[in-house]
């Protein structure tokens, strides 16, 4: 086999400006930030873009990303997972993801979509609160959820779990960049 890297496409992230390679579920990643803007309310300020983790799992440093993070007046509120397979897939992933992002409070809405459709979660309860992109939050709804939110840790006795989960599901992806 050959040590050649490929060289990748680039695109202009719709949110930063910045321009990222053009692999894995990048495309749909673009179609998710443009639909929150068009439709939902938010502004490109909202968005945080491959959001860095940095876990301790099995006594082994592990390091990924959450593809985007959607704060709303400053406070995280939804976390997505941009696939470009099954939606279902990666219900579990984003919802660990969005329990562990940031270590001080859980992110409540976590959705997994493919810039088509979607599949939104209370990631705190794991329920699922709806399919297809109109079950998205508005950042209307999303200020009226929060004025009731107060984050929290996610509990000691769950944090190794979702570790575990989280890094299984992550180890599957494919075409990512860390």
């Amino acid at each position: 086999m050959s040590d050649v890297k490929k060289a990748c496409e680039t695109l202009k992230d719709f949110a930063t400006g910045r321009h990222v390679p053009d692999i894995g579920a990048e495309g749909n990643r673009q179609a998710v930030e443009r639909y929150l803007v068009a439709e939902k309310g938010y502004e490109k300020t909202d968005m945080e873009i491959d959001v860095p983790m940095e876990l301790t799992v099995a006594g082994e440093p592990y390091r990924s990303k959450v593809d985007l993070v959607v704060r709303v007046d400053g406070v995280p509120y939804m976390a997505f997972k941009c696939v470009a397979g099954s939606l279902g897939s990666r219900e579990r992933e984003i919802a660990s993801g969005a329990r562990l992002v940031f270590p001080d409070g859980q992110i409540p809405v976590a959705v997994s979509s493919d810039g088509e459709s979607a599949i939104v979660l209370d990631a705190i309860s794991g329920k699922k609160l709806g399919e297809a992109m109109a079950a998205i939050p508005s950042k209307a709804d999303a200020r009226k959820a929060l004025k009731c939110y107060e984050p929290t840790p996610i509990p000691e006795k769950r944090l190794e779990r979702e570790k575990l989960v989280f890094r299984t599901y992550d180890l599957e992806n494919v075409n990512r960049q860390l």
